[in-house]
């Protein structure tokens, strides 16, 4: 393969609404009465192509479930899965925060006025992840991409040398301050590493504006494409992008039922992600974040910019 790289990241989560109880069962492990589709069929699905995935675990929006996302960490480790940090500070219980000493606002974190509250969140959640692994932390995801420089430089002050947070997508929605509209990794002034959100601008129509779409699995509803893999790949993927990142949760294979709750339906989107597979490791090497750092250091890859973190500062309310 011509030095064409893939990362298929999984943000694995099980936040509140979205299961009316056992939510870790339901959300991460995919496992209902009729079925089960969730992070073991993801990570099967990617070794018969040779593919890991990386796994960004939220312990925070699941919080009363810890001992059980303790076990899933475990399992995706010992599955040779690559397991990172996700974080959904907001919501986390009051007594947590009341424990530690700490107000429990700002909620997001991209509304964070100050570093050591991100540098608390992030290295609290990379420990109980490390604890698990043995292994340190190199990659961060911020829940729903709500992020600012208080992110970036608490990723540096705990030595994660990876940000996946860049998206245009997240600005237009306000959940982040700024982003920079590329889909090749580059480098924060801080020296943190950013791995953007592969996107593709859509260009505004009559009664629409411009927006961003991201790299899903399951089309994302801005995608017209049947199916959404072969047109899409074939232009995209195929066409030009050395480097591609795809956005998947852990309840990626799974329906949302009248109640807008995970379940299962059938084998569908299973089978769809295994098509995705076959045709995306044809062309794409599928590697994790060590691959990544290891690539990086050999240039392969290359950070094609540096970037001035400034940019991405809070504007603070006077």
């Amino acid at each position: 393969m011509a030095n064409r790289y893939a990362m298929l990241t999984v943000d694995t989560e099980a936040l509140p609404k979205r299961a009316s109880g056992d939510h870790v069962n339901r959300l991460i492990w995919g496992r209902h009465a009729n079925g089960t589709a969730g992070i073991r069929e993801m990570a099967e699905i990617g070794d018969e192509f040779n593919a890991k995935h990386i796994f960004f675990m939220d312990m925070c929006g699941a919080y009363a479930y810890l001992d059980e996302l303790r076990e899933v960490v475990r399992w995706l480790d010992a599955a040779g899965q690559d397991v990172q940090l996700h974080t959904h500070p907001e919501y986390l219980p009051k007594s947590f925060w009341d424990q530690h000493g700490l107000s429990d606002r700002p909620q997001y974190m991209n509304q964070y006025e100050d570093d050591d509250r991100a540098q608390f969140v992030i290295r609290h959640f990379a420990d109980l992840i490390s604890k698990e692994t043995g292994k340190p932390v190199l990659s961060h995801r911020a829940g729903s991409f709500r992020w600012n420089a208080s992110t970036i430089r608490a990723l540096k002050a705990v030595d994660i040398p990876l940000s996946f947070n860049n998206t245009v997508c997240s600005v237009h929605t306000g959940q982040c301050i700024y982003s920079v509209p590329t889909n090749h990794p580059f480098q924060w002034s801080n020296g943190v590493i950013e791995v953007p959100m592969t996107e593709k601008r859509i260009l505004p129509k009559v009664g629409k504006k411009e927006r961003w779409v991201r790299l899903t699995y399951p089309e994302s509803v801005y995608f017209q494409f049947d199916p959404w893999w072969g047109r899409f790949l074939l232009n995209m993927i195929s066409g030009t992008p050395e480097f591609a990142v795809f956005l998947l949760h852990s309840w990626s294979l799974l329906y949302w039922d009248e109640n807008g709750l995970g379940s299962y339906r059938d084998d569908q989107r299973l089978e769809g992600y295994r098509k995705l597979l076959r045709k995306l490791t044809k062309d794409y090497d599928v590697i994790t974040s060590s691959e990544f750092l290891d690539l990086c250091a050999r240039g392969k890859i290359k950070t094609d910019r540096t970037v001035n973190l400034d940019l991405a500062e809070l504007v603070r309310q006077s």
